[in-house]
């Protein structure tokens, strides 16, 4: 798949990126309280949208698909995006120079 029927496929379904973003905006709560951050609750639900990102990269990486549609494949990928925002926090914090736990 290549960028432009990415963004040919986002711009027939703007709602499904809105959804997308509620999701990994979740994440980034999700994620900042496992975390038990310290920093911006903004930031780590930025943090959180870029891990879902990630995490469907990784995924992606290791032919894993997601389910379509409905109530599980929201669920899905909210597990995904939190394992993702943990995973970028984590690294945002070894940029930082703070300790991961």
């Amino acid at each position: 798949m290549d960028i432009g029927q990415v963004i040919s496929e986002i711009l027939k379904a703007p709602f499904i990126c809105i959804g997308w973003i509620i999701v990994g905006a979740l994440a980034g709560i999700i994620a900042h309280n496992i975390m038990r951050s310290n920093a911006s609750l903004i930031v780590d639900i930025i943090l959180g949208l870029l891990g879902a990102v990630v995490g469907g990269f990784v995924l992606n990486l290791f032919g894993v698909g997601r389910p379509e549609g409905g109530i599980v494949g929201v669920i899905a990928s909210l597990i995904v995006a939190v394992i993702g925002g943990v995973i970028i926090i984590a690294l945002w914090r070894l940029i930082r120079g703070r300790s991961i736990t």
